[in-house]
C-alpha cells in the first residue's frame, strides 16, 4: 500500500513538474512577445516624439513667422489711420475754409447791395474773393467823397421835388431846391424826403459850393430801404390811449380821488372857520354867565362845533368830570363827519399803483405775444405793449403819490380840528367855572 502511495505521488509530482516547465516556456514566450512589443512601441514613440517635435518646431516658425506679419500689417494700419486722421484734418480745414469762403461771399454781397453794387463772380473763389476786395474798396472811395447828383425827394407833405442832391458818402444828404434846402431822411424804397426838424440850411449852401461849413447839421441814417418818420408831438389824449383799459381806469380813478380831496378841503375849512366863530361869539356870554344867550348863539351855528358846543352849554352846570366826558362822546360823534371820505381817497392810493402794476403785467404779456407771434425784427409792433406797461405804471405813481399825501395830510387837519374843539369846549367850561 505504501509503495502504491509513493508511486502514485510520484507520478503526480512528475506530471506537475512537467506542467510547470511547460508554463515557464508559455510564460517565456510570452514574456518574450511582450518585450519585443515594447521594444516596438519605444521606436515608434522615439519616431513619434521625433515627427512631433519637427511639427512644433515649424508650427513655432509660422507663427513666429505670422506675428512678425501681422506686426507688419499693424504698424501699417497705424499709419494708415495716421495718413487717415491727417487727410480728415485737411478735409475739416478745407471744409471750414470753403464755408468761410462762402460766409465772405455773403457778406459781400449784402455790403455791395446795400451801397448800390453787385459782386463779380468767378468760377474761382479766390478771384471772386479778390473782385470783391477790390470793389469794396472802390466803393469805399466813393463813400468817402462828397457827390452831387441830380434827382427828387419829398417835402414834408409829401410833394415830390427836383433838385440836387448831396450825397455824404451813404450815410447822410442834402437836397437842394427853389422850395427847399436842407437835409434829407429816408422815406422808404431808396427815396429820400426833407427832415425839417434840423436847420442845416446853411449846410447845404456850403457844401454845393464846395465850401467847408461852420457847423457841420447832419442827420445820419442806416439805410434808405425802411422810412424814418417825422417826430410827432404827443398829446395827453395820445398818452392816456397808450395806457390802455387800465391806464383809463387808473384816471378815472385819480379824478375821483381829486373830487373827494376838494369835498374833504370844503367841509374841513368850513369846520375850522366856524369854530373861531363860535367861541368868538359865546365867550363873552359865558364869562358875564349868560348861558342861555350863548347857547342861542351856538344854536344859530351849523356844523361839528356848534354841535359840540351846544352839548357844553347844555351841560356846563354840572361837575367837571361829567363834562368832559359829554365833550370826548360828542367829538367821536363828529369824528365820522369830519373824517368822511379819507378813508376812500387812502384806498385810492393803494390801488392805483397796483392797478399800474396789472397794466404792466398785461402790457408785457401782449409783449410776449407779439414776439412770438412776429418776432423782434420790427420794434414798432413792440411798442404798444411797452408803452401800456410803462405808462401804466407811471399813471399808478401820478395818482398814489398825491392822494397819499393829501389824504395824510387831510386826516392831520381832521385831528387838529378835534384837538381845537375839545381845547375851546374845555376853554368855555373854564372860563364859566372861573366866573360863578
Amino acid at each position: 500500500m505504501k509503495k502504491i502511495l509513493l508511486l502514485a505521488f510520484f507520478i503526480t509530482t512528475l506530471v506537475a513538474s512537467q506542467n510547470d516547465t511547460q508554463l515557464m516556456l508559455a510564460y517565456q514566450k510570452e514574456f518574450a512577445f511582450l518585450k519585443a512589443q515594447k521594444e516596438s512601441l519605444k521606436t515608434q514613440l522615439s519616431k513619434l516624439e521625433s515627427r512631433h517635435s519637427k511639427t512644433i518646431n515649424k508650427a513655432k516658425d509660422d507663427v513666429e513667422k505670422l506675428q512678425n506679419t501681422l506686426l507688419g500689417y499693424n504698424i501699417k494700419i497705424e499709419e494708415a489711420q495716421k495718413n487717415l486722421h491727417q487727410m480728415q484734418l485737411k478735409k475739416d480745414v478745407m471744409d471750414d475754409d470753403t464755408a468761410m469762403v462762402e460766409t465772405v461771399k455773403m457778406q459781400m454781397k449784402s455790403s455791395l447791395k446795400t451801397n448800390g453794387s453787385s459782386l463779380d463772380e468767378d468760377k474761382d473763389p479766390i478771384v471772386t474773393l479778390k473782385n470783391g476786395f477790390n470793389q469794396s474798396i472802390n466803393r469805399l472811395g466813393e463813400l468817402e467823397s462828397v457827390v452831387t447828383t441830380d434827382g427828387f425827394f419829398h417835402l414834408k407833405d409829401g410833394k415830390r421835388v427836383d433838385g440836387k442832391i448831396i450825397h455824404i458818402g451813404n450815410v447822410a444828404a442834402y437836397g437842394i431846391s427853389d422850395e427847399f434846402s436842407g437835409a434829407l431822411a429816408p422815406a422808404g424804397n431808396n427815396v429820400l424826403k426833407v427832415w425839417p426838424e434840423l436847420e442845416s440850411t446853411a449846410t447845404a449852401m456850403a457844401l454845393k459850393s464846395n465850401q467847408t461849413p461852420q457847423k457841420l447839421n447832419i442827420f445820419i441814417y442806416e439805410s434808405l430801404e425802411k422810412e424814418i418818420e417825422y417826430a410827432k408831438e404827443k398829446t395827453l389824449e395820445d398818452f392816456l390811449a397808450s395806457g390802455g383799459l387800465v391806464g383809463y381806469s387808473i384816471v378815472g380813478l385819480g379824478l375821483f380821488a381829486v373830487l373827494l380831496i376838494i369835498i374833504r378841503i370844503v367841509l374841513l375849512s368850513s369846520a375850522n372857520s366856524k369854530t373861531e366863530n363860535i367861541i368868538r361869539g359865546i365867550e363873552a356870554d359865558v364869562e358875564l354867565g349868560n348861558i342861555d344867550e350863548a347857547l342861542s348863539v351856538a344854536s344859530s351855528y351849523k356844523g361839528s362845533t356848534a354841535r359840540v358846543m351846544q352839548a357844553v352849554l347844555k351841560n356846563i352846570r354840572k361837575n367837571r368830570e361829567h363834562i368832559e366826558d359829554i365833550v370826548m362822546e360828542n367829538i367821536l360823534n363828529e369824528s365820522t363827519r369830519l373824517d368822511r371820505y379819507n378813508a376812500f381817497i387812502l384806498v385810492i392810493a393803494a390801488v392805483a399803483p397796483l392797478l399800474g402794476l396789472l397794466g404792466t403785467v398785461t402790457g408785457m404779456i401782449s409783449t410776449f405775444d407779439i414776439i412770438t407771434e412776429h418776432g423782434t425784427g420790427d420794434p414798432k409792433l413792440l411798442a404798444g405793449g411797452i408803452s401800456e406797461a410803462l405808462v401804466t405804471t407811471e399813471l399808478g405813481l401820478i395818482v398814489a403819490i398825491p392822494a397819499l399825501l393829501a389824504g395824510n395830510i387831510l386826516m392831520g387837519w381832521s385831528r387838529n380840528i378835534k384837538d381845537s374843539m375839545e381845547e375851546n369846549a374845555l376853554r368855555i367850561v373854564n372860563i364859566y367855572n372861573k366866573n360863578r
